[in-house]
């Protein structure tokens, strides 16, 4: 649940009401030790962000406007029956309660599925991708419910729709340093589970300080995919990272862990280093290889897992050409820049094309007018290279492009990714 979640109020109702959502929430107050609370007796107002006021009453079913008309949603939507509707009362969360999946008895799984970390992924994006408008009384085409428990309840396979107050039981407790794609992020306040509960699918880190990851994220108004600070964006102290019990071995999760650094560097032969080589020239390292990649270690390892490091503003320790747990991780993962789009061997990462066009002024020009005279492309230069981008500098940089052998738009005179990178290298 985010800051944007409904505001949920009691309003009880009378006494004598014994509709089937009122005897249904009853039995669920005896359960729970809600004596005392008349919690058998509620209505559930939920106050929506744009102003409207829905109510749920006894046996009455609510759904959000949004997931009835958003567009480009091919897949169904159904409501959950009013025994299901009156759950939010029953858990006393602004979720669906656990559950069976909704729909035709064929999707109804007899176990949790078994899952590699890269099939969890699929089955997270496969959310974002219909772009599922949250929802925590409706249920998506797959038969699970369109709220953040419900997301991660699909996303992990489990046989039946879950909460933030059960989820934890089907995964393991695990550290921030342990967390890898396909983890859970879980905050459940069990105070008060209307306060702030959430919970999202850890993708990777998205820098190399793990102060920002990757996050897939039911919530409002559609499934995203985004760049989330650690651990989340309120309540952050509170999450807690779990990894699923059912974790399959298959799909590639052998090759995804970091074999450790000992297997590259000098003298190092063995097939991790050729999954480093292909992994790199997937990423854009082909260029550093004029034959293999292979399992003896090169200097075109080094210098190409260096270009993947510098490409994502990588220094020091930290780009030495050496492989470690972040650089497998990037790699492993898709995660960061490709090497095209970094600085290769300098270390100086491509600044973005608007800062050499014509009334440019600024440092990115200097070093680049510096560094093509020193690769011997410095000719058209009368004075200078200053910061000041000049017809001189333009000219310099169509002849480096044209000396790679690059003909038309490639060779205009405008450094890109490749140009820097190569010019860097």
């Amino acid at each position: 649940m985010t800051s944007s979640a409904p505001v949920f109020d009691e309003i009880h109702a009378p006494a004598e009401c014994h509709c089937a959502g009122c005897v249904h929430e009853a039995r669920a107050a005896r359960r729970s030790g809600l004596h005392g609370l008349n919690a058998a007796k509620s209505a559930v107002v939920v106050t929506l962000v744009g102003g409207a006021t829905l109510v749920s009453g006894a046996g009455t079913s609510f759904a959000a406007q949004s997931a009835q008309s958003a567009p480009g949603n091919a897949a169904p939507q159904r409501s959950a029956p009013s025994s299901t509707a009156d759950t939010v009362a029953a858990t006393g969360s602004g979720q669906g309660a656990p559950g069976p999946l909704f729909g035709a008895p064929s999707r109804r799984a007899s176990q949790d599925m078994r899952l590699s970390r890269e099939q969890i992924i699929a089955r997270a994006q496969a959310w974002v991708n219909a772009k599922v408008p949250y929802d925590m009384n409706r249920y998506w085409s797959d038969g699970y419910r369109m709220d953040c428990s419900g997301f991660v309840s699909s996303a992990w396979g489990l046989r039946d729709n879950q909460w933030t107050g059960s989820l934890a039981s089907y995964g393991t407790r695990i550290s921030k340093g342990e967390l890898r794609p396909g983890d859970m992020l879980l905050f459940h306040n069990s105070a008060n589970p209307v306060a702030g509960s959430h919970v999202v699918i850890f993708g990777g880190w998205a820098n190399s300080a793990k102060t920002q990851y990757i996050a897939y994220d039911q919530t409002r108004p559609h499934t995203l995919k985004r760049t989330t600070p650690y651990a989340y964006w309120n309540n952050s102290s509170r999450y807690v990272a779990y990894r699923y019990k059912n974790l399959s071995s298959q799909g590639g999760e052998s090759g995804a862990v970091f074999p450790g650094a000992g297997y590259f560097g000098p003298g190092a032969n063995n097939k991790h280093v050729a999954e480093l080589g292909r992994m790199l020239v997937k990423r854009g390292g082909g260029s550093f290889y004029t034959s293999g990649p292979g399992p003896r270690w090169s200097e075109a390892d080094r210098k190409a897992t260096q270009a993947f490091q510098r490409a994502q503003g990588w220094t020091g320790s930290d780009a030495d050409g050496i492989p470690g747990k972040a650089t497998w991780d990037y790699l492993v993962n898709g995660k960061g820049k490709n090497i095209g789009t970094g600085g290769g061997e300098s270390g100086a990462v491509f600044p973005g094309a608007g800062h050499f066009r014509p009334g440019a002024v600024n440092a990115h020009v200097k070093t680049l007018g510096v560094q093509l005279v020193k690769k011997g492309f410095g000719k058209h230069y009368t004075q200078g290279p200053g910061e000041r981008w000049t017809e001189s500098d333009r000219r310099n940089v169509e002849a480096f492009q044209r000396a790679q052998g690059w003909t038309g738009s490639s060779a205009d005179g405008y450094p890109g990714p490749e140009t820097w990178r190569r010019l860097f290298a």
